[in-house]
C-alpha cells in the first residue's frame, strides 16, 4: 500500500473519550478534514466534550492560529456522542479513556464487536500500557496499534507509533500514512515497552525531580528554576507533570515499574498522595504550583 492510499482511505474516524487528550485528537482530525465522531461515557460527558474543543477552537482563532471559518468548518465534522455504537461504521477508532489498563481492555472489547469494518484499525493514545494487552482484548490484534500523541495536541507535532508483535504491517503503514498526510504529524516508532520511546526517558526524569522536592533538597519552585534556567528548558519538570497531569504520571511511573522493575521507576509517595488528595495539576487547579481551575 502506498502512503497516499494509506491516508486516503481514511475518511471517517473515531475518538473514545473526550478529555484533554481525546478532544484534542478530535481537532487536529476536523481541522484536517475527517468526519469525526466523538464518543464519551454518557450524554453530559459528550457535551462536556463537546464545549472543550470549541474553546480550543476559539483560543486558536484568538490567537491568530486559525481563521474563524476553518474552526467553524472543524466544528461542523464534529459529532459527540454519549453512545459507542455510534462508532460502528468508523475506519480508524481512536481511544483516549483514562490511563487504566482494565478500562482500556473493557473498550477494545466492546470496539471488536462494534467497529463493522474488519479492516478498520483500533489505536490506542496509551502513554505507557503495552499494545499487545490491549490486541488480544480484540479478535483481531493484527489491526491493533498505538498512535501516542503529545499534550496540546494541536499544537506538538509528535505521534509515536507503537506495534506489537501482531500488529500487521499494513495497520502501520495506514497509520503512518493518516498521521503524516492527513494531520501533518511527525512519527517516531516505538516497539512495544512500557514507556516507549518518550515516556521511558522524561518520566524517571519528572520522578526524580518528585524525589528532590519531596526530600527537601529543594523547594518546587527552586527545581524549575534550575532546570529552565541553568539548562534552557522551556518548562521545569514540576510544571510539565502538572501539566501532564499527576494522576498520568503516576500510572505511567506504575506501568515503568512492573514492566522493568527499576525501583527508580516506581511512584513516589508523595505523588501518590497528591493523586489520592486530587491534587492532579493544573487541570484540578492545584498540583506542584497553584493554577486558576481548569
Amino acid at each position: 500500500m502506498s502512503a497516499t492510499a494509506g491516508a486516503s482511505r481514511i475518511q471517517r474516524v473515531g475518538v473514545v473519550g473526550g478529555g484533554q487528550m481525546g478532544a484534542g485528537i478530535a481537532e487536529v482530525c476536523a481541522r484536517a478534514g475527517i468526519d469525526t465522531v466523538v464518543a464519551e461515557s454518557d450524554a453530559a460527558a459528550a457535551r462536556a466534550a463537546g464545549e472543550r474543543v470549541a474553546v480550543s477552537l476559539e483560543r486558536a482563532v484568538q490567537r491568530g492560529k486559525l481563521d474563524r471559518i476553518s474552526a467553524e468548518d472543524a466544528l461542523a465534522r464534529l459529532v459527540f456522542t454519549g453512545d459507542l455504537e455510534d462508532l460502528a461504521d468508523r475506519q480508524l477508532v481512536i481511544e483516549a479513556v483514562t490511563e487504566n489498563p482494565d478500562a482500556k481492555a473493557e473498550v477494545f472489547t466492546a470496539l471488536d464487536k462494534i467497529v463493522e469494518d474488519r479492516e478498520a484499525v483500533l489505536a490506542t493514545n496509551t502513554s505507557a500500557i503495552p499494545i499487545m494487552r490491549l490486541g488480544m482484548a480484540t479478535g483481531r490484534a493484527d489491526r491493533v496499534v498505538g498512535l501516542h500523541f503529545f499534550n496540546p495536541v494541536p499544537v506538538l507535532p509528535l505521534v509515536e507509533v507503537v506495534s506489537s508483535l501482531h500488529t500487521s504491517a499494513d495497520t502501520v503503514a495506514t497509520v503512518e500514512s493518516f498521521a503524516r498526510d492527513a494531520l501533518g504529524k511527525t512519527m517516531v516508532r516505538s516497539q512495544d515497552r512500557a514507556g516507549f520511546v518518550v515516556n521511558a526517558l522524561l518520566v524517571p526524569y519528572l520522578l526524580s525531580a518528585i524525589r528532590m522536592a519531596e526530600s527537601g533538597y529543594a523547594s518546587a519552585a527552586d527545581v524549575d528554576a534550575g532546570m529552565e534556567l541553568g539548562c534552557a528548558h522551556p518548562m521545569g519538570p514540576l510544571k510539565l507533570a502538572d501539566l501532564i497531569g499527576l494522576d498520568t504520571v503516576a500510572a505511567i511511573a506504575e506501568s515503568l515499574y512492573e514492566e522493568f522493575k527499576e525501583p527508580l521507576f516506581a511512584p513516589p509517595p508523595l505523588l501518590q498522595r497528591m493523586v489520592q488528595a486530587g491534587l492532579l495539576g493544573r487541570k484540578s487547579g492545584r498540583g506542584f504550583h497553584m493554577y486558576g481551575r481548569a
